[in-house]
């Protein structure tokens, strides 16, 4: 079974987006996501991924979950469910699910690993919300707190978790 890892940005009150959009631009959380997962596989939905600017990510094997039967996108692989997906992701050393906020749900209890960005801010309207994160179940093995500056306006917290054993 590979590690399965959840990488999400989230509010204060856990809120992922709005309108299928990010609720915040932190050009240091893209560069983390870029550098945990280039050269992994990222699962994501459909509406995650016609959120991409660009299509595809590069140098990641990209796959969708869609159940919209024939669907096909440049550059990635549709399965009709996260099972299903993940039954072809055997062997891989790490696959990354990047929303959204149905998709997460259905992972959380597969899940081995979290990278949180914590995004001190509850100031903006949103439509999903990633689940709360049960203590019981996750531990935190690492934080990494930042200050706002010039590109980013809120404080923020790279957090990962493991799951408990």
């Amino acid at each position: 079974m590979s590690n399965i890892c959840i990488i999400v940005a989230i509010s204060r009150s856990h809120a992922i987006g709005f309108e299928n959009q990010l609720l915040y631009w932190l050009p240091n959380d893209l560069k983390r996501f870029k550098a945990l997962t280039t050269g992994h596989t990222i699962i994501m939905g459909r509406k995650t991924f016609e959120s991409l600017p660009k299509g595809a990510l590069p140098n990641r094997r990209n796959i969708i979950l869609t159940r919209q039967k024939g669907t096909e996108f440049t550059g990635a692989e549709c399965f009709p469910s996260l099972a299903e997906a993940l039954s072809h992701c055997e062997g891989e050393e790490e696959v990354f699910v990047m929303g959204g906020a149905s998709v997460y749900k259905e992972a959380l209890p597969l899940a081995n690993q979290l990278y949180i960005t914590l995004i001190d801010d509850d100031s903006k309207e949103a439509d999903v919300f990633f689940p709360k994160i049960d203590e019981d179940l996750w531990k935190e093995t690492g934080r990494e707190d930042h200050q706002p500056d010039e590109k980013h306006l809120y404080p923020y917290s790279f957090i990962n978790y493991e799951r408990r054993k």
